[in-house]
């Protein structure tokens, strides 16, 4: 397959496994916040995470189809956590993939539930026995240890936490790049060493090398997406161009300038491409790498 096609499977299987994880037989009781989630769930994206998840179970010896409940519940948990950042009380945004954000459709209450079911649909989805047949109880465990860990206070909330908290300051270089590890890095670190553990490749030069290629890959992610905030076209960014700028918030640019940022972007780049040499078949991993850099949305 070649990238697009890979990133298209992964994406199909993404949305199908969403769309099975988010219904309910007693949905007709309550169904206004299952029209919440679904919004927001389905309304497309790149499914980078889910991707991650699977591409590292399959170089890892396992298959796509394995990791899927894991790589959905990631994907949740991403979802869950760009609804409640739209939320006026954090950055207050109109527009997220190029529709109006949650709490503009079905107000703030239902937004704010909507996210806290995704998040408690992710769990239930990577704990069920039915979703993780042929896996260990040890490897169901350590994955969603895993996950829990990412997205907690140790992981997406702490980076949450800094960048609110950094809003109208001037912050260090080392305080950015920890904030951007923790609100954006942790969840691609967690696909990726889930996908690995996923396939019994549990070990610690394996996680190291894929933590190793995640985390570069992230923060050269989140620098282009600092960048796009810039120079981006709203038609394909799906919000509005310079709202960081607007907000105060620390940004990459706004710290090191364009130009080192765009240096800084490649540096990052070829490290995750080297990182990623670590394992077998690992041409998808380095042209990913490559993609998500070159990208204008």
């Amino acid at each position: 397959m070649t990238l697009t096609e890979r990133l298209d499977y992964y994406r199909k299987l993404t949305e199908q496994a969403l769309e099975q994880a988010l219904t309910s037989k007693n949905e007709a009781y309550y169904p206004s916040v299952f029209k919440a989630v679904r919004y927001s769930a389905l309304s497309g994206g790149k499914r980078l995470r889910p991707a991650l998840t699977m591409e590292f179970c399959r170089v890892c010896g396992g298959t796509p189809e394995q990791a899927l409940p894991f790589a959905a519940a990631l994907e949740m948990i991403h979802t869950y956590s760009l609804i409640h950042d739209d939320l006026p009380c954090m950055d207050d945004d109109d527009l997220r993939r190029g529709r109006p954000t949650n709490h503009k459709v079905f107000g703030e209450a239902t937004a704010v539930l909507a996210g806290d079911a995704l998040l408690n649909r992710a769990f239930e989805t990577v704990l069920s026995p039915q979703n993780t047949r042929g896996l260990s109880a040890e490897t169901v465990l350590r994955a969603a240890s895993c996950l829990a860990r990412a997205s907690g206070m140790d992981g997406m909330i702490g980076g949450q936490i800094l960048d609110m908290e950094s809003e109208g300051r001037q912050i260090s270089q080392e305080t950015l790049m920890l904030l951007q590890r923790h609100k954006t890095g942790c969840l691609m670190q967690a696909a990726a060493t889930m996908g690995c553990i996923l396939a019994g490749r549990g070990d610690a030069a394996t996680l190291e090398a894929a933590e190793c290629y995640a985390d570069n890959l992230g923060l050269a992610f989140q620098i282009e997406d600092d960048l796009l905030d810039i120079e981006g076209d709203i038609t394909k960014f799906g919000k509005p161009i310079g709202s960081d700028a607007e907000k105060g918030k620390a940004t990459f640019p706004v710290l090191l300038g364009i130009a080192r940022c765009r240096e800084l972007v490649r540096e990052l780049t070829d490290k995750a491409v080297a990182a990623a040499a670590a394992f077998p078949d690992h041409a998808f991993l380095e042209e990913l790498a490559v993609y998500l850099v070159s990208r204008d949305y």
